[in-house]
């Protein structure tokens, strides 16, 4: 039996499939396209990353120097950016020693820093570095390598140097100002005490305490009472001590000029000695030889509150009606100066122990502060080899006071004007006086 299909259906239902294989063309059509531009658009994208993040170039030119005018033990390397639109760091690297390498066989070479690429223009400094086994005074040759560091973090390959031997020079260019001060305070030293064998009169000014001495010794010559004189409690390896020695010349001279009794307890033997020496001298000096009495002058204790307590208890007994403290004082000081003061005594102190001059001051009628203390012994002699070095030392202290003073003006004014013309002149003139 045959089916008959009509010719109106037949016609419909081949259009449908005419239809539907047209959509699924244009799809695949479509599908391919967008396929095609994602892909050209992820390659267009690594071209780019690409450019943008490039590989950054090996350094050139570089160069490892023995640091000119140090103590040794330092090299300085430099190198060329040859781009430094994608270089951001610099890797410095050096060579291991024989003894680094023994220790650890893996580490041929030494990170020393990682630094701004720029700075390869004025160099990196490498110090510390280890000492030759056979020469202490040199290192080992080194060498020393660059790794450019680019924008991506991407380091090129490193460029190494030759080897280089760091050695320790004679003139330390970094003390120059040192030895320009040196020199001028020197110079001005000898110049005056050349000035004043000439006959060249040099001016000191007046000590009061000093021209007090006379008064002192007179004043207990007039009372029949004795002059004590304590030379401080160290021993003659302080120079305090000897200069408190000095004056006790001026001091024993004065008093067998006018027949007083001078005693000095001392608590170091030696200094005993030397006392002892300087009385006999001064006595010889004044033409009274027979008057000298070492008997007067005595060791007593280096134990420190034991001379003390000696010492205060003998103010007590004899009174004396002047009393010279010179030397190096501590703790002591105020017991025998508020004796001294308690017998009515006329007291002239002197020391450079800064924490114990305040107490002096109050306590004693005339005080040697300081650097009187010590330029006593020209004042004294009154020699001129003496008083042209004293004059020769105020002048290279007014160049180093002037030195501070104008490095102080400059520091300050580079403070408010970071970038100018006296900014770096405060730092050349830092790194002249080796600062």
């Amino acid at each position: 039996m045959k089916i008959s299909i009509p010719t109106a259906e037949r016609d419909s239902g081949s259009s449908a499939h005419t239809v539907g294989a047209r959509s699924l063309l244009r799809i695949v059509r479509l599908t391919t396209s967008c396929l095609a531009t994602s892909c050209l658009t992820m390659c267009v994208s690594l071209v780019s990353a690409n450019s943008t993040h490039a590989m950054p170039p090996e350094a050139t030119n570089v160069l490892v120097i023995d640091e000119p005018g140090d103590s040794g033990f330092a090299l300085r390397v430099m190198w060329t950016v040859p781009d430094p639109t994608v270089t951001k760091q610099a890797r410095v690297e050096r060579s291991a020693t024989t003894s680094e390498r023994a220790a650890n066989p893996d580490e041929a070479w030494i990170e020393v820093a990682t630094v701004d690429a720029a700075a390869g223009v004025s160099g990196l400094l490498i110090d510390g570095l280890p000492k030759s086994s056979t020469d202490p005074t040199t290192t080992e040759p080194i060498a020393v390598r660059v790794g450019l560091v680019g924008t991506d973090e991407e380091t090129a390959a490193f460029v190494e140097s030759e080897a280089v031997v760091a050695v320790r020079n004679i003139f330390l260019i970094k003390r120059l100002g040192l030895a320009v001060a040196l020199v001028v305070v020197c110079g001005s030293v000898i110049v005056w005490i050349l000035l004043s064998r000439t006959g060249r009169s040099v001016k000191i000014r007046r000590i009061a305490a000093l021209d007090a001495v006379d008064e002192a010794v007179g004043r207990a010559t007039e009372m029949g009472r004795p002059v004590l004189f304590v030379p401080g409690i160290q021993d003659m390896t302080d120079i305090q001590t000897v200069a408190g020695i000095t004056v006790l010349g001026r001091v024993a001279r004065t008093a067998a000029e006018y027949d007083a009794t001078l005693e000095v307890p001392t608590s170091r033997s030696i200094v005993m000695t030397a006392a002892r020496e300087t009385v006999q001298a001064a006595h010889f000096s004044a033409g009274r030889p027979e008057t000298y009495n070492q008997g007067n002058i005595n060791y007593i204790t280096d134990e420190q509150f034991g001379y003390v307590a000696y010492v205060t208890g003998r103010m007590v007994r004899d009174k004396p009606a002047a009393c010279f403290y010179m030397g190096a004082f501590y703790a002591e000081s105020l017991l025998l100066a508020e004796n001294g003061n308690a017998i009515g005594a006329i007291q002239i102190a002197g020391t450079a122990e800064p924490s114990q001059l305040p107490f002096f001051v109050a306590a004693c009628d005339y005080t040697l502060i300081g650097e009187e203390f010590f330029a006593a012994s020209a004042y004294l002699s009154g020699e001129r080899d003496q008083l042209g070095s004293i004059k020769g030392q105020d002048l290279g202290k007014l160049f180093v006071a002037a030195a501070i003073l104008i490095g102080c003006a400059l520091a300050t004014i580079a403070v408010f004007v970071p970038e100018g013309s006296v900014a770096r002149a405060s730092l050349s003139f830092q790194s002249f006086f080796g600062g």
